[in-house]
């Protein structure tokens, strides 16, 4: 999409490198800069981000990848990496110190006047994962004894700095959140009205040390374009907007998906960019464990052995009886894991979860059960038990499925209530339980229908 920049960029032609980049967005340049990073290396890329004009080349830095902006930070001078911190907007300037190293951070601070270097600093010790992280102080603050005119007046001055002026927060002397009022009421209202009067105290806010996850889910469920962000006194601390949680939920997604794969969380780093150990480590303490989940499954078919000997037939089913299992229960653990993460399914639906899932599961089981049954009476044409294996091959298909589809619908919301991610109780762990229920099942029936 970019090759003849790219190939601009090899011959050093930088003027007209500079002339082509003017027609790109900012987003669309740090693509750019990406590429030039991966195939003609970071000299490179400095070199290009210095022909952008100033203004333009803030907003390119600020959608960079984390480890670019570092890369870049490295290779640039301290002139030009104190102007960058300077500019960019306050959240995203957070963000790029947090991932810098604690020599250059200090470097950087030195320069900062005093007022400035203790909020940063104050955001920068807020937990990772929590709302005090995402949030930025760039908000815009009215009184409720203020006038509709006085607060437009007041945001024409301070709106520039703002991170947004669509919603204003109203707050007391003290700071305490007592209410809102968006731009378009303050300039459809009259003149001479209060504020009070026409702010909205019927409030949704978060604490400035909420789990980020909880914060992307009040996004999600009221649709803001930004949320007010409180300390434990209610008094106002800061905003959040909506382009921030985006991340979030990128973060939150892959942190899910490697659950349910079961590795170990590394959300922030890519997988080109992680190394083999590493990739190692986060994968083997999952692997192990299951792998010593079935030693249990080995057992129970180890106290089988007479059953087995007697009638062989019955291991010929056991590989499609525990994959049906397997994939009976990750089919409603997906769908309930689903449920929780976006609201619809609490630990108090458990009963109707339980009942529902039993319901679909016995429709399932038994449409499955009859393609068992003839398939296996047809394969076992001529042995002296070919009915009751028949029997219990899809008797025991018509359990295995009920109950796996039953433990699937339960463990995540089990796991949620006792505070653990539903997202572990996926598919490696539904299917090393669902084989062992299988097994003891299918094992209990041959013994009851064939009598061995």
């Amino acid at each position: 999409m970019y090759d003849h920049i790219i190939e601009l960029v090899e011959e050093r032609k930088y003027k007209e490198v500079r002339r082509e980049l003017s027609n790109y967005n900012a987003a669309d340049i740090a693509e750019i800069l990406e590429t030039i990073i991966e195939e003609s290396g970071i000299n490179a890329a400095i070199i290009v981000y210095r022909f952008l004009p100033k203004d333009v080349s803030v907003d390119v830095f600020s959608y960079l990848p984390s480890d670019d902006q570092v890369e870049m930070i490295h290779g640039i001078t301290d002139v030009e990496t104190a102007y960058i911190i300077k500019e960019l907007d306050f959240d995203d300037m957070i963000d790029v110190l947090e991932e810098l190293p604690a020599n250059i951070v200090d470097k950087i601070l030195e320069s900062t006047p005093k007022n400035e270097r203790s909020v940063i600093n104050t955001y920068l010790n807020y937990p990772d994962d929590c709302a005090g992280s995402l949030m930025t102080p760039n908000y815009i603050k009215l009184g409720s004894y203020w006038t509709v005119r006085e607060a437009l007046n007041h945001i024409k001055v301070v709106g520039h700095n703002s991170e947004t002026i669509y919603t204003c927060y109203v707050t007391s002397h003290s700071r305490k959140l007592e209410g809102l009022v968006s731009l378009r009421t303050l300039v459809i209202s009259d003149d001479d009205l209060l504020v009070e009067d026409i702010m909205q105290t019927d409030l949704i806010d978060i604490n400035v040390y909420d789990d980020q996850e909880e914060v992307s889910d009040k996004f999600k469920k009221y649709g803001f374009i930004s949320i007010p962000v409180v300390d434990n006194e209610d008094r106002l601390v800061g905003i959040i907007t909506v382009d921030d949680i985006f991340d979030v939920i990128e973060e939150e997604a892959t942190e899910d998906i490697e659950r349910m794969a079961g590795v170990l969380d590394d959300s922030n780093t890519e997988y080109l960019d992680m190394g083999i150990i590493r990739h190692a480590r986060n994968r083997f303490p999952w692997l192990f464990f299951l792998m010593m989940s079935y030693i249990l499954t080995g057992a129970i078919i180890s106290t089988s052995e007479d059953i087995l000997s007697k009638i062989p037939a019955l291991i010929v089913y056991m590989p499609m009886l525990m994959g049906t299992g397997g994939n009976s229960g990750s089919q409603s653990a997906t769908l309930v894991i689903r449920g929780i993460s976006v609201g619809e399914i609490e630990f108090i639906d458990s009963i109707k979860v339980l009942w529902k899932e039993f319901r679909i599961s016995f429709l399932i089981g038994l449409s499955l059960s009859l393609f068992t049954f003839v398939r296996v009476f047809i394969e076992q044409s001529g042995h002296d038990n070919q009915m009751q294996i028949a029997l219990t091959v899809s008797f025991a298909m018509i359990a295995i499925v009920v109950a796996a589809k039953c433990i699937g619908a339960l463990l995540p919301l089990i796991a949620k209530k006792i505070g653990i991610d539903p997202a572990l109780m996926a598919s490696p762990m539904i299917s090393s339980l669902t084989d062992m229920v299988s097994i003891g099942t299918y094992i209990v029936l041959a013994s009851a229908i064939l009598g061995v």
